[in-house]
């Protein structure tokens, strides 16, 4: 089916055709309607169009080597996508699938061609929508390596937590034992020996029992915050070190496979040097 050619005039690629370009433009252009939940094509399909939104929202995505989905981009209403498989000839390297019943233009080869001529800035747009993809795709890539547990929690800490942190070792620390030890035998020397009756603390030392009561329960909270922050820490390594394993299960996979294509292939040429072998001496 056609397109509107009053819709092309809302896109960014063919505002600056007039209207007799737009007219012939749009007799070529098909329109597709694309319900929920279709796939409008597949990673390794061959690329052999582009397509242009006019409405609703198609899911770009590819899945790597341990098959979780990595989604590229999402892409609404005048936004492309399909174009860099069209333009090299190769497969496509990601799946499209609609999250919405969606409307799209769908241009092949030819109808891209007549655009460039009568409109050559459109292959700047098109420059602009590659460009996007890439540095959407370099983030990506930025993001999926193995990542530095204390550099990704580092980022998540606000100055509470630090504080808390810090209480924490330094009341685990031998310089937080041997304060203490001096501040009460300093405290308890005061009120027994040396201001007897003048004493603030007397025995049982009722006002020291209360501070150090209180600093215990401080204490505990701020512990307890740093046990869940290093709670949270054991699970990101976790999961750092799970993401490690799957990628060395697969590289090992893949050295099999290399092994087993090594093996296949020396077999191959073992047997074509026997089969020659035989046909010389039969000779």
């Amino acid at each position: 089916m056609a397109c509107d050619p009053i819709f092309l005039s809302n896109i960014t690629m063919f505002a600056l055709l007039n209207e007799g370009d737009r007219v012939a433009l749009s007799e070529v252009i098909d329109e597709l309607t694309v319900p929920a939940g279709h796939t409008l094509f597949q990673a390794g399909d061959p690329g052999d169009s582009l397509f242009i939104v006019r409405s609703g929202e198609i899911e770009l995505y590819i899945k790597d080597t341990a098959g979780q989905k990595i989604v590229l981009t999402t892409s609404a209403a005048g936004d492309m996508f399909g174009e860099l498989a069209m333009l090299d000839t190769g497969p496509r390297t990601a799946t499209a699938v609609a999250l919405a019943e969606s409307a799209v233009l769908v241009l092949d080869r030819d109808d891209l061609v007549l655009l460039f001529r009568r409109q050559p800035e459109a292959a700047l747009h098109m420059l602009a929508a590659l460009s996007g993809l890439t540095r959407k795709a370099d983030e990506l890539l930025r993001t999926r390596v193995s990542r530095n547990v204390n550099e990704e929690m580092e980022e998540h800490y606000n100055i509470l937590q630090r504080i808390a942190d810090w209480l924490a070792w330094f009341s685990g620390s031998m310089p937080f034992l041997i304060s203490h030890t001096f501040w009460f035998a300093i405290w308890i020397s005061l009120n027994t020996f040396i201001l007897r009756d003048s004493a603030f603390d007397p025995f049982p030392f009722g006002l020291l029992t209360m501070i150090v009561s209180l600093e215990a329960i401080f204490l505990a909270c701020f512990v307890l915050i740093s046990q869940n922050r290093q709670a949270q820490k054991d699970k990101v390594r976790s999961d750092i070190e799970y993401e490690v394993n799957i990628k060395a299960e697969l590289e090992v996979a893949h050295l099999h496979e290399k092994t087993d294509r090594l093996y296949e292939n020396m077999m191959a040429r073992f047997e074509k040097i026997e089969r020659n072998l035989a046909a010389t001496r039969s000779q």
